[in-house]
């Protein structure tokens, strides 16, 4: 399906029309999207269905890490982080520090996810503590762990820095491993939302079962 945006020019449209009537009676359907269309970046099989709806769907098949980001300078790559945390369906991302955070790289991605959000590093350590997962920082810094031969633990939280400063003191502090991702260019570092879609990724190759 294409729309015409001048002579002779036209780009794909996204999602779905207007639902024919008689409309779906199971209570997963979205009366509005039914009425008007659900062009949202979403899988077929969610087409019309509200968002509590697609959640409560993703909640029985959640992958059992969570994402971490620290939130000092307002960084741009969080949106970006967060719209792959939904791609692999995490169980959690969490915001440490301000509570504010760029979510145009998201596209949206984070009403499908459990977010939490923790003042500072501290109170995110507790949180951790308190559901037993382990903090898995990433930083390539002396005395890390390569990602490429690391056993990852099933559930876990990977914990990213801000792009250039990286992970604070405190942040490296609370972690019970550093993780390194090799590199075989000249700059140090990349940055945190490519790092953080590489970490998921080999996540999902110890975890996840390829249909």
């Amino acid at each position: 399906m294409t729309e015409e945006i001048g002579p002779g020019e036209f780009y794909p449209v996204v999602g779905v029309g207007p639902h024919p009537k008689p409309w779906p009676t199971n209570p997963h359907f979205d009366p509005d999207l039914l009425e008007h269309g659900d062009r949202r970046n979403v899988l077929n099989k969610y087409r019309y269905w509200s968002v509590a709806a697609i959640v409560a769907e993703l909640d029985k098949t959640r992958s059992a890490f969570h994402v971490a980001i620290e939130n000092w300078q307002h960084d741009l790559n969080i949106g970006s982080i967060v719209r792959t945390a939904n791609a692999f369906n995490a169980a959690g991302v969490h915001i440490i520090g301000k509570k504010d955070w760029n979510r145009r790289g998201a596209m949206v991605t984070d009403k499908y996810l459990h977010v939490y959000h923790h003042p500072d590093v501290n109170t995110f350590k507790s949180w951790a503590q308190d559901h037993n997962l382990p903090v898995l920082a990433i930083d390539n810094i002396e005395g890390s762990i390569s990602l490429e031969t690391a056993k990852l633990p099933k559930g876990c939280i990977f914990l990213f820095g801000q792009e250039g400063p990286g992970l604070s003191v405190e942040a490296k502090d609370c972690a019970s491993t550093l993780l390194s991702i090799q590199q075989h260019g000249s700059t140090r570092s990349m940055n945190a939302s490519a790092a953080g879609a590489i970490v998921m990724f080999a996540w999902g190759l110890q975890h996840l079962s390829v249909d």
